[in-house]
């Protein structure tokens, strides 16, 4: 059989922290979506090579309430396994990141399909982050999660603990019990934990979760440990190369195919200048083997992250491709539109109240953590267009629509519809950087009262021009090339975990909910 290749990275664009999880023939990775709704992606695959996303398990605010979320707040590190006719996920909804403190809810929902429905939520615990819960040979459940340990004179990541999770009881029973300190590479996190051949494998994310990045694994003989670590650590990582075109390896999870072969997905960032990954951290996939010293390793020796990889022993089976162009026909949003922190109900988004249109109703501004209407897709590619086609009539400033390259509340960039007391209706550019707002990065453009107007966007790696059509009579420039390295996780000095994303929204800071109406959104490579 001809196996076929694996291009990585194999979920492009804002996908990282996966966690892969087989059942029979089929393979789901699920990913962290931070404060974008729905929460945890799920991408479907029949032969490692192809992969299409396939449906949200979080998808209603009982299960999680994100409004108010800070910036890089949300869903972190999920864990999806499945055993006897049940998946589980694992994940955590972080309300606080910086400073001394992490607030970090643990949560398990259940379902009897990948698509649902999904349960409500079980609370687990709040004693750190990046939970995992492993199904044990014997039948018994365990959970594992890192410790965080606020004290300024203790290693802020305290290792690894693990607690026995009851299903009869649907919830953790037991001693917490230190299982692993982690490596001299420290920052020990994204523990996953495996049984073969009578080892308990161990694997961690260490590093921390940039340019440092690694994989690291420990085994025992009891799955209390004590765990010895892999003298060959780390298995995985990128750090002192930066010549490679994935960079940032780390946070691994396993996966034994049912041709009983070995991969290893993880997540990577591919910067487009100095440090700077606009498209954020990616998920690849790795071919692994066990030595004869029962260490897991990569397949073809060392410890780099490679660009292609040898697919398994399974035919190619690939899925259709999605369209480019969504003229919001249907009556629900396609599953690659996400909205901030809070879920898209009919108070503020509608496809229905005019047909072939996405009707948004502004709310509060760019700035808010609560509720914006915004609907946006990642980018997924360093060269690609994006444009709509919107109506829009504000009556005053504080009314605003249109296209946007969003990062967080900090940073963004903004082709927007608003209105002067000069000018009246008219098109701009309004920019975010660290926080700090420009709207005078070009002249308003007046627009004609009345009439729609196209927007679009050409992303260039880190360069980015605007356009606008207002009469069909071609597309005009507005404004000059913009540099958006600062719509990266690396920027500016302190962490963030999201990526790049690209859509439409509507602000009423006046609180009257003026509402703008898009015919559609077409996204290129």
């Amino acid at each position: 059989m001809n196996r076929n290749i694996i291009q990585n990275p194999i979920l492009r664009g804002f996908h990282p922290d996966p966690s892969i999880c087989r059942v029979g023939e089929d393979y789901y990775i699920a990913t962290s979506t931070f404060e974008w709704f729905p929460g945890v992606l799920i991408h479907h695959s029949r032969d490692l090579v192809h992969w299409r996303p396939l449906t949200h398990a979080l998808t209603r605010q009982s299960q999680l309430d994100m409004e108010g979320d800070l910036d890089s707040g949300g869903v972190w590190a999920p864990c999806l396994s499945y055993d006897n006719g049940t998946f589980y996920l694992i994940y955590t909804d972080v309300k606080s990141r910086q400073g001394a403190f992490k607030d970090t809810p643990n949560y398990l929902v259940t379902a009897p399909s990948i698509e649902g429905p999904w349960s409500e939520p079980l609370y687990l615990n709040s004693s750190g982050f990046d939970p995992s819960l492993f199904h044990d040979t014997d039948g018994r459940k365990w959970l594992i999660n890192m410790l965080w340990d606020h004290r300024t004179y203790k290693n802020s990541f305290a290792g690894i603990v693990l607690q026995e999770y009851s299903t009869e009881l649907g919830q953790l029973m037991g001693p917490v019990l230190p299982i692993y300190r982690g490596t001299e590479l420290r920052l020990t996190e994204g523990p996953h934990l495996y049984h073969k051949d009578g080892w308990y494998y161990l694997i961690t994310a260490e590093g921390g979760t940039q340019y440092d990045h690694a994989v690291t694994v420990a085994r025992s003989r009891n799955i209390e440990g004590p765990y010895e670590t892999d003298p060959s650590n780390p298995v995985l990582t990128s750090a002192g190369d930066r010549g490679l075109e994935l960079q940032k390896a780390g946070h691994a999870c396993l996966v034994q195919t049912h041709t009983d072969e070995w991969y290893m997905v993880h997540l990577c960032g591919r910067p487009v200048k100095d440090k700077y990954c606009n498209l954020g951290r990616e998920t690849a996939i790795q071919r692994c083997r066990f030595t004869k010293d029962e260490w897991l390793a990569l397949e073809d020796g060392g410890n780099r992250p490679s660009i292609t990889v040898q697919g398994p022993n399974i035919p190619s089976q690939p899925f259709e491709l999605p369209a480019e162009r969504d003229d919001f026909n249907s009556s629900e949003l396609d599953i690659r539109w996400s909205t901030l922190r809070v879920p898209a109900d009919d108070a503020w988004l509608s496809l229905k109240e005019r047909r072939g249109f996405l009707r948004l109703r502004g709310r509060e501004s760019m700035s808010s953590m609560h509720r914006q209407s915004l609907v946006a897709l990642r980018q997924q590619d360093f060269y690609c267009s994006a444009e709509t086609e919107i109506v829009f009539e504000p009556e005053h400033f504080q009314q605003m629509a249109g296209l946007i390259v969003y990062y967080d509340t900090k940073d963004y960039v903004y082709l927007r519809i608003s209105h002067d007391e000069e000018l009246g209706k008219c098109l701009g550019i309004v920019r975010s950087k660290d926080g700090v707002y420009e709207d005078t990065l070009c002249a308003e453009v007046p627009l004609r009262p009345g009439a729609s107007c196209k927007l679009k966007v050409v992303m260039e790696r880190e360069f980015i021009q605007f356009y606008y059509n207002a009469s069909d009579s071609g597309w005009e420039k507005i404004g000059s090339s913009l540099d958006i390295s600062h719509l990266s996780d690396d920027f500016p000095s302190y962490i963030r975990f999201t990526g790049t994303f690209i859509g439409m929204c509507v602000q009423d800071l006046a609180g009257t909910f003026n509402a703008a109406d898009f015919d559609y959104f077409e996204y290129k490579q």
